[in-house]
């Protein structure tokens, strides 16, 4: 959006530009005016589509300027920000249809919420509802890590989806090295520190983004600062992060604790990551039998098979009636490929996009999203059509 700023404090000029430009999409302060008469003497060429009018020190006989400010700019949103009640100016206000008022000095989230609020309204972006979808190992080794960081890469690239995925390991949290090598600049326990400026925009410039459409938290990497994390901050998180990803991946690693506890409860679908082995099976039938003495519908854990190879003493069948829970995929044994794209930090779609590996996850888009794309038999198809037409 682009906005007009009506204000002669050049220190709010400068916090606004910096808050707006950290918003996506981005809040473009495309002019200043010092106060009511010079926004009206001095009219915009192009309307803007909101109005902030910072009405600290305005005077009695300037607040008559809002009504004929409104009808020039009768499709801009307005925002009135003020450092003490004025209650005359505030009637005035509201008569112009101004509703959003904000108190200086500003109060980040707020002034974020209040634009949330006036970006919906005028449909530039979409209150979204989120679907959180939690990967949690059976046994340590299991895959659920790297299935989850390219998972959510194969749902950003293949289905347009944008995603989010929470690294809540407890220690040693690494997920963003599967798919990338930036250096996370901020963690999950720095926002949780700061709990209180959680909002869209701060949540998004926490992010490691891997590609467009799709960033990761990374998990907290001070075990003293992970203490001070609370369940109350991951329902936060996920209230926010609903609002703004189509998809919430959780990478819960194996512990359970408050935190990832509350992460489990909240998710619509938790996957169980596990190989076709004795010792992932005793685990995964302990597991499971937690879910249930949590009271989780049977129908919200789907079982995922990591490194399966067809043919083995074990059958997917045997593995379904020890643990009285059906296979929702299974992903191929590809070593090779999956290391490679592990010590390199690459997503395997985009290493390695006709390995095993990387169609059994275009498959698995395809089985969560219950969308096949219709102008091809499938995005696996999409993804592999060329590849396959060159050899």
């Amino acid at each position: 959006m682009k906005a007009l700023l009506i204000s002669n404090d050049e220190r709010l000029q400068t916090e606004l530009a910096a808050q707006g430009s950290a918003r996506l999409p981005a809040l473009l302060l495309a002019a200043t005016r010092r106060d009511l008469r010079d926004a009206v003497e001095r009219l915009l060429p192009q309307p803007p589509e909101l109005v902030l009018f910072d009405a600290s020190e305005v005077e009695p006989a300037q607040a008559e300027l809002l009504e004929p400010l409104a009808r020039h700019y009768p499709d801009a949103s307005f925002i009135l920000l003020t450092r003490a009640p004025q209650h005359e100016l505030l009637i005035r206000a509201m008569r112009v249809g101004m509703r959003e008022v904000l108190h200086l000095p500003l109060v980040h989230r707020a002034l974020h919420e209040s634009l949330d609020r006036i970006e919906i309204e005028r449909g530039v972006t979409a209150v979204r509802e989120g679907k959180a979808l939690a990967f949690i190992s059976c046994k340590g080794g299991s895959g659920a890590t790297f299935l989850a960081t390219n998972f959510g890469y194969a749902l950003a690239a293949l289905a347009g989806r944008k995603v989010l995925l929470l690294d809540l390991h407890g220690q040693f949290g690494d997920a963003t090295l599967y798919v990338s090598d930036q250096k996370p600049a901020m963690t999950l326990s720095d926002i949780c520190s700061q709990i209180g400026r959680l909002d869209a925009a701060f949540l998004e410039s926490c992010l490691v983004h891997v590609a467009p459409g799709y960033g990761v938290l990374a998990a907290a990497d001070d075990p003293a600062l992970a203490t001070q994390m609370k369940p109350e901050h991951i329902d936060a998180i996920l209230r926010i992060a609903r609002q703004h990803y189509d998809y919430v991946l959780l990478d819960v690693g194996r512990q359970i604790d408050a935190l990832s506890l509350r992460a489990l409860d909240q998710a619509d679908a938790i996957y169980p990551v596990l190989q076709l082995a004795l010792p992932d099976i005793r685990d995964g039938r302990r597991l499971l039998d937690i879910f249930r003495s949590l009271g989780y519908p049977q129908e919200r854990t789907r079982l995922i098979v990591n490194r399966y190879e067809k043919g083995g003493k074990l059958r997917l069948a045997d593995l379904e009636q020890a643990l009285g829970a059906d296979v929702l995929h299974t992903v191929p044994n590809d070593y090779l490929s999956a290391t490679d794209s592990v010590n390199q930090g690459i997503p395997l779609l985009q290493l390695a996009r006709s390995s095993p590996v990387a169609r059994s996850l275009a498959e698995l888009v395809e089985a969560v999203t219950e969308r096949r794309l219709p102008e091809s038999k499938g995005l696996f198809d999409r993804l592999f059509g060329r590849a396959e037409t060159e050899h």
